[in-house]
């Protein structure tokens, strides 16, 4: 089992910035694949950003080059940047984890809560 606790979701002003952080405890050293995901209220969640165990990082295209996805396993944790944010960029912001045991496991997935961004224009 995986737990995960995001952190450091506020209200911010257009064009600011925020750091948001997702503390990961229980069986982490399995732990392949992280990401941020984000769902607005009566809409589909969806991918944000994501940073395999290679270090391998992909993007959305409407957070490409303003969003920087990083984990550090020393920690535990996992972190999103996000610069020159903008009022559609508003939503739960919500960590992911897959985690495999080893070879023909399944693979688990695991969710946060949630930490809530709020961009004012």
């Amino acid at each position: 089992q995986v737990q995960l606790v995001e952190s450091g979701g506020a209200l911010v002003q257009s064009g600011g910035s925020l750091e948001l952080s997702c503390a990961a405890s229980g069986n982490t050293k399995n732990i392949y694949y992280m990401a941020w995901y984000r769902q607005v209220e009566g809409k589909q969640r969806e991918p944000v950003a994501s940073i395999g165990n290679s270090g391998r990082t992909t993007y959305a295209d409407d957070v490409e080059g303003r969003f920087t996805i990083s984990r550090d396993r020393a920690k535990n944790s996992l972190y999103l940047v996000m610069t020159n944010l903008k009022p559609e960029d508003t939503a739960l912001y919500v960590c992911q984890a897959s985690e495999l045991d080893g070879p023909g496991d399944p693979v688990q997935d695991y969710w946060g809560q949630g930490t809530q961004v709020t961009v004012s224009s």
